[in-house]
């Protein structure tokens, strides 16, 4: 579960990013996260996964209190969230198995549960038959599907995915989201920032639309709402 309630974002430059925001996500929920540029998408993406903290409120992201959350707890909290980038963020120097399993390397798994969780996520993105090219020896939509790959490994409770389709084509964008759904169909909260119009509107899911750093739309099934 993701629950924000009154939380408010304040930059040193005196910039309020969030203000006075109050949601609640439950398990199983796809969302996407929609509004126009600066409107404080970016802001409150990175609050849930604690790479801004909020100036004041509360946020209970899997279990845990993010506003009082020490900074030695954070790594306990991200094995319960995945995060999808538009860049991708692999190692270029690793291979695709190297990538996702590097992950499950950071929680200490034994070798043989790597192993076999590698596979299984890599062969439900598509991927098995690429386990050892490097990221530079793949396309665009194979790089993030090797991300969202990484990002599900470890069995998240939460996945962020912030604009995971902004730098593909139509139809590899198609397949990043059959991938997501089927993530999110198993059970994992799934957000998404988009600017993608039609995919909001034709694959339709809960939505939430931020202005100026406020929550000014939701709606269990709405539509993308903004001109291109």
């Amino acid at each position: 579960m993701i629950r924000m309630t009154n939380v408010s974002k304040k930059y040193p430059n005196g910039v309020t990013a969030i203000k006075d925001l109050s949601l609640t996500i439950e398990p199983g929920e796809f969302a996407y996260i929609v509004g126009p540029s600066g409107a404080g998408k970016s802001t409150f993406i990175k609050m849930l996964y604690h790479q801004s903290k909020a100036t004041s409120g509360e946020i209970e992201v899997a279990g845990f209190d993010l506003i009082g959350m020490k900074d030695h707890d954070v790594p306990y909290l991200r094995r319960k969230m995945g995060v999808v980038f538009q860049d991708f963020k692999l190692l270029p120097r690793l291979t695709v198995f190297e990538n996702v399993a590097y992950a499950m390397e950071a929680i200490e798994a034994e070798p043989q549960a790597i192993k076999d969780r590698v596979l299984e996520v890599l062969e439900l993105v598509g991927l098995k038959g690429e386990i050892r090219r490097f990221p530079n020896e793949l396309s665009g939509g194979e790089q993030q599907r090797v991300a969202v790959a990484r990002a599900i490994v470890n069995r998240p409770d939460v996945l962020i995915a912030d604009e995971p389709t902004g730098n593909l084509d139509p139809e590899t964008s198609d397949g990043i989201m059959d991938i997501l759904e089927a993530i999110n169909e198993r059970g994992t909260i799934v957000l998404m920032a988009t600017h993608n119009k039609q995919m909001v509107n034709e694959r339709t899911h809960r939505v939430l639309a931020i202005e100026d750093g406020r929550l000014v739309r939701d709606e269990k099934e709405g539509d993308y709402g903004y001109e291109d």
